[in-house]
Parts: C-alpha cells; structure tokens; sequence
C-alpha cells in the first residue's frame, strides 16, 4: 500500500471541515454520527493526528483501524479511546463500501480547562491503550453509555448557559467512571487471554532473570516489559492490578527476591556480590530492598535457610 499522508487535525471544526460535516454548534466538544460521514479516505487510506480527546463506539464493515503498530477489526462494536497526538490510520477495502454506525464523541482539551477533570482525565490508563485493548460492551453497557452520550448532546444542543459546561462535565466523569468498571470487567471476563498475558510476564522476566542482562542493564524497566509484552504500560498495570493485586513493578521485585534467595540459599557468593549479579551499584541498596519485601535482611535469610 502506498504511504499515507498523515493529516495533523488540529480543532474539532477543523476535522467537520475535513469529513464534510455541518459546523459543530460547540467549538470545544461535539458528538457525530458516524452515519452521516459519507466521504472516504483518500487512496482508502489515511493516517491522522487529532489535537484533542476521541472517544468513540463504532462499528464498521470492511475497514481497519492501525494505532501505533497494532491493527484494529471493527467489525465488532467497541468503545475506543484516544488522547490527544497519538497517530492512527484507517485502512478501506477499495472494492467494498463500508457501512458505518456508531458515534464520536470529540473534546478539546481547552474544553476541560479550570475543571477538575482537566487533571483526573489523565489517570484514565485506557486512553493509552493499544487499539487491540478497546473496550467490548454487552447491550446492557453500551445502553448505559449511550444515555450519558444522549444527555452531553442534548446540553450542548441547547442554550448553553453557565451552568452548561459542569453539566456535560459531570456527564463526562460518569462516562469515564463506568469505562474504568467495563474494563475491569473485561480483565476478569476474559480469563484466557489475562492469564497469557501473565504467563507471557514470567517468561520475560525469567528469561530476563537468568541471563547476563540483569548483571549489565540492571533491572528491566516497566517500559522495556510493557514493550516486550507489545501493551502499554497503563494497560498491563492495570491488568495485573485486577488479577493478582500488584503492579508490574511489584512482580519485577517478586522475582528479583525469588532470584535473591536462590543465589543465597545455593551459592557462597557474598551479599556484595549477590546484589552486583542482581544489577544493583550498591548493595546496601539491594539489602534495603530485601528486608523491606521480607522484613528480614539477606544475611539473615541465609542464616535461617542454613
């Protein structure tokens, strides 16, 4: 396929005059029906960088969603989010005309200024998901989104008045709230595909564990597991979160204690040099770190062990 010209978006009025909409009645937020985009992508294929929020359920025939190096089908009704500079590009069967439904839903960052939420948002870690971690609704999930949708359409629809923006905020915030119980929902409901993750977790970090790196790269960053796992750091955090009630982090040092112990309990080798095979500088800073995770120090794990 030939390269995509990668279009930067930069207001919300900006992309209705880019997919040949009426002016959106709020220049800071705006809901579409993806029914009445009727233009497709130029060449079938474009990539975008959108300047505010993006929240949307969609489904559509024959065309794909590329966010970041994932692929996307939609042909199943999912709930995506986007924020702000991240790229992604759709993809169009040339043969095939897709049909669209769903809606979008766009806020521009300016739009949550001197609210709370303007913060808050930024802890919702599905914002950062890969497009492959979308969010799958039941009837009844999506009925419940769809009203608070409804509700920040009919208040931007009408008369805006000063009490017009705490209204849709308010509705905003329910809508991330439920988003967050759906996910976690998701991390339970779909059991086998969670427990890959995990055992795909304990193969990096014994890998990891077992060979030279540790020694000279020190331990392995939540960003270099997250990377190797091919998810986002929020989205593993909060997997493991829901299934075994700890971070990455926290595993990270499960294992480098389960490692510890090992090199303790079967060799002679010195704390010192215990904690440099364990890629610390310092052990003092090794030793700290195994009596906090098991209140007693290495030299007396080794004492008691023998």
């Amino acid at each position: 396929m030939a390269n995509k010209k990668l279009y930067r978006i930069k207001t919300i009025s900006e992309l209705h005059q880019f997919r040949n909409l009426p002016k959106p009645e709020h220049p800071l937020i705006s809901i579409v029906d993806f029914d009445s985009i009727n233009n497709l992508p130029e060449n079938n294929s474009i990539s975008w960088v959108l300047d505010f929020y993006s929240i949307a359920l969609k489904r559509t025939s024959n065309t794909k969603i590329k966010y970041g190096q994932q692929d996307y089908d939609f042909d199943e009704g999912v709930l995506f989010f986007m924020a702000p500079s991240q790229v992604f590009s759709i993809e169009v069967d040339k043969d095939v005309i897709p049909k669209h439904s769903g809606w979008l839903l766009l806020i521009h960052p300016d739009f949550l200024w001197n609210t709370p939420l303007a913060k808050n948002i930024k802890k919702y870690a599905y914002f950062d998901y890969a497009v492959n971690e979308a969010l799958f609704l039941s009837d009844k999930e999506e009925a419940i989104i769809y009203n608070i949708i409804q509700n920040i359409r009919q208040e931007y629809h009408s008369n805006i008045d000063r009490f017009s923006q705490d209204v849709i905020i308010a509705q905003l915030d329910l809508l991330f709230t439920y988003a967050e119980r759906f996910y976690e929902r998701q991390f339970i409901t779909r059991k086998i595909a969670s427990h890959q993750v995990l055992d795909r977790l304990e193969k990096i970090l014994s890998g990891y564990f077992d060979s030279n790196d540790l020694a000279i790269k020190g331990l392995p960053t939540v960003q270099y597991i997250s990377e190797t796992l091919n998810i986002s750091p929020g989205y593993l955090s909060s997997l493991l979160k829901v299934l075994t009630g700890q971070s990455t982090q926290q595993h990270i040092h499960n294992k480098l204690i389960e490692k510890a112990k090992e090199k303790l309990s079967t060799t002679r080798l010195s704390v010192s040099e215990i904690a440099y095979e364990l890629g610390f500088e310092h052990p003092q800073s090794f030793s700290k770190l195994f009596k906090t995770k098991t209140n007693i120090s290495p030299l007396e794990f080794r004492q008691s062990f023998n």
